[in-house]
């Protein structure tokens, strides 16, 4: 997982980060790997970082990500 040490969030932001990444595991077919979540997660923090909130945009840039990745 890349470095985040010096991103901090607003609890209403990580709420959100929250969701995004519940809602693109939600849609994401079983076994979910490690790597899956690792992907969506870091997606997340770095479009939070960059100052997006909005839980559906942050879960659809996830996904996306996942899949340019080609371990969909």
């Amino acid at each position: 997982m890349q470095n985040f040490a010096n991103a901090a969030f607003s609890p209403d932001t990580v709420e959100a980060m929250t969701a995004a990444l519940r809602a693109a595991l939600a849609t994401l077919p079983e076994p979910v790997h490690s790597a899956h979540v690792n992907i969506l997660a870091e997606s997340i923090l770095r479009t939070a970082k960059s100052g997006e909130r909005d839980i559906v945009i942050l879960q659809r840039i996830a996904l996306m990500e996942l899949q340019l990745t080609g371990r969909a």
